[in-house]
């Protein structure tokens, strides 16, 4: 199969692209091995997106992006991509289900994953007293008992903004007193607040309940003692794990593993994006996702534009293309522009202009390695055959126009 744009992962980030590319008429598809909606539709209650004066719950939420994607146009599979190849203007992507499909643009929307301790309780128990984000579930533990695991930065700076609402946390810490893996100004935060109790060389080994948690088991590495804690609610940081192994480092990532990307989520090959948990960035929460889906999905859009403007204006142009980079709005910019209409009006049985709008198309602009406009190239077959003066005083000198004819006959000639 093919299609305009093929989105990897069907969490927040990847409905919202989902939603944002369908709606650009762009043939979308989200390909989504596990549940609609990732960890959120595993969330109880979403009591922090935006609009949503009453909380949400998480499944209902995702459903309604689900729906919202599909309404427009989106095509949703039930599969796993396996291996991609995206190198190259058209992406190939296999699926678990023997499926090949191509696109012209990917967005990389995987999500990541807790790292979990693999203990008894802690599934059964996810979304009903344990939790992975203090930010989505905290409010819920009001004037109650909870548990935090790890002594990293998320650890003690998530148990911090916990006891802003519940009675009592306790840090459950692997190393000897005193010792953690937390910045100093966040550690100090919290051994000062009086709402936080550290247990040193400590594991959680066990989580009990019946409809919640009620209790855990945490046994002393020192003693190899075990000891019953009562407590509401378990709050885990011990790291996450991107879900980007089938990618097999195509694409540039940080040292965890989370892939890197500009302000417009470009990774490092073009026409590839990436949004939400995957990504290298600072918060991860559903309204970010979704706001890495929006902007992931308008610039995939723009890109593929930019891409056929490219291929029938200047690739595929019978004439040499004088190609005008400019920004509008700069008065230079706009009078040198008059005389370059003028200068293709008269010639225009041997020359086509084009314009690319540097604050809305840069891709152009990086395949000729344009940094600055005005700037003026004259291109024969896409490529170039002179970069001409940008001045629009030369520009409209006698000796502009014969330059151009001199270049224009070199450019047909060769």
């Amino acid at each position: 199969m093919e299609y305009d744009l093929v989105i990897v992962g069907g969490g927040p980030a990847g409905l919202t692209a989902g939603i944002y590319g369908s709606r650009a008429k762009l043939k979308t598809a989200i390909i989504e091995k596990a549940a609609l909606g990732g960890q959120a539709s595993a969330t109880r209650e979403i009591a922090n997106f935006p609009g949503f004066l009453e909380n949400s719950g998480g499944p209902e939420l995702m459903k309604a992006m689900s729906d919202h994607a599909q309404r427009f146009g989106a095509e949703i599979i039930k599969d796993e991509v396996t291996k991609l190849e995206l190198e190259g203007e058209r992406k190939n992507l296999w699926t678990k289900k023997g499926s090949r499909m191509t696109a012209k643009a990917v967005i990389l929307a995987a999500g990541s994953q807790p790292r979990s301790l693999n203990i008894p309780g802690e599934k059964k128990f996810r979304g009903r007293g344990v939790s992975y984000c203090a930010t989505c579930d905290a409010e819920f533990f009001e004037n109650e008992q909870v548990v935090v695991v790890g002594s990293g930065d998320a650890a003690l700076e998530e148990a911090v903004f916990i006891a802003k609402y519940a009675s009592r946390v306790t840090v459950i810490v692997i190393h000897d007193e005193g010792h953690v893996d937390c910045n100093k100004v966040s550690a100090e935060k919290a051994f000062q607040n009086p709402s936080i109790e550290f247990l040193w060389h400590s594991v959680l080994t066990e989580i009990e309940g019946h409809e919640d948690v009620e209790s855990v088991t945490i046994k002393n590495l020192k003693t190899n003692s075990t000891t019953r804690f009562k407590t509401n609610g378990v709050f885990i940081y011990v790291g996450g794990v991107p879900q980007t192994e089938f990618l097999k480092k195509q694409v540039a990532e940080d040292e965890a593993g989370y892939i890197l990307t500009n302000d417009l989520m470009e990774t490092s090959l073009k026409g590839v994006y990436a949004a939400g948990d995957v990504r290298a960035k600072y918060l991860r929460q559903v309204i970010t996702a979704a706001s890495d889906g929006a902007i992931a999905a308008v610039a995939a859009e723009r890109y593929l534009a930019e891409e056929a403007d490219f291929q029938a204006q200047i690739l595929n142009s019978p004439k040499p293309v004088l190609l005008f980079f400019w920004y509008p709005g700069d008065e230079q910019a706009l009078k040198l522009l008059s005389l370059l209409e003028g200068i293709a009006s008269e010639l225009d049985d041997k020359i086509r202009l084009a314009k690319v709008d540097m604050s809305r198309k840069q891709g152009i602009a990086q395949k000729y390695n344009v940094q600055t406009a005005p700037a003026v190239l004259l291109l024969h077959k896409g490529e170039v055959c002179r970069e001409l003066p940008s001045d629009p005083e030369q520009a409209g000198s006698p000796g502009y126009r014969q330059l151009l004819l001199k270049y224009l006959s070199v450019g047909e000639e060769g």
